[in-house]
């Protein structure tokens, strides 16, 4: 089985890359996703981030502050706390998938879709992170490309005034901020996505890197 890590900086479009890989008959799983269910009341990483950050980041219904969560790790520098919480929970539900998979359908490929698989081999959260991979695949796009992207994101369904609008920007730029550039992560990757241009151009570049993983 090929394993192939998919990576792309915030606003980025990996997912939509993501989506374009599933469609052609790669098998995906969603680091955000795992991150998602790992995090709700019950779970394991849920209880060690409450110890690790208090109880104000627990909501009257028992769910978790995800945008307090963010401003903590984002604004006043505690992203490191919460990525050694996460990262190893989210990596082993990862491995468990795609041996999983694996097992089923050794001829397949697996796609694990993560903003930080870079990220995770630098903070020493995933020691030997490169190693988990057969392939890593890189979705490019110019910052204010992304920076628009996040903004029309969570903005969608919302009125949004010029204030507000500042804020999402600036947090844009503080996560952007915590990741490693794409220029610090193309010498490293196998295949390396431009999806700047039209979804069209996007889907040309994705056929011919799917082409490439069914042969490798």
């Amino acid at each position: 089985m090929l394993r192939v890590g998919l990576t792309g900086g915030l606003g980025s479009g990996k997912s939509t890359v993501a989506e374009m890989f599933a469609a052609r008959g790669v098998h995906v799983i969603s680091a955000d996703e795992v991150g998602r269910r790992l995090m709700q009341p019950g779970e394991g990483v849920y209880r060690q981030i409450v110890e690790q950050f208090g109880k104000e980041v627990v909501r009257a219904d028992g769910t978790l502050n995800r945008p307090l969560l963010a401003e903590l790790a984002f604004r006043q520098g505690r992203l490191d706390e919460l990525n050694r919480i996460v990262h190893p929970a989210v990596i082993a539900a990862q491995e468990e998938w795609a041996n999983d998979l694996e097992a089923r359908e050794p001829d397949a490929i697996a796609m694990i879709e993560s903003a930080l698989i870079f990220e995770a081999g630098v903070s020493g959260s995933v020691p030997g992170w490169k190693d988990r991979f057969d392939k890593i695949v890189l979705v490019t796009a110019p910052d204010d490309v992304k920076i628009q992207r996040f903004l029309e994101r969570i903005g969608t369904g919302m009125q949004v005034n010029a204030e507000q609008l500042k804020l999402f920007e600036e947090d844009a730029r503080s996560r952007l901020a915590a990741q490693i550039p794409d220029s610090e992560k193309i010498p490293f990757s196998d295949y390396v996505i431009d999806n700047s241009g039209s979804l069209e151009r996007t889907r040309q570049e994705v056929d011919e890197v799917f082409g490439r993983l069914r042969s490798a």
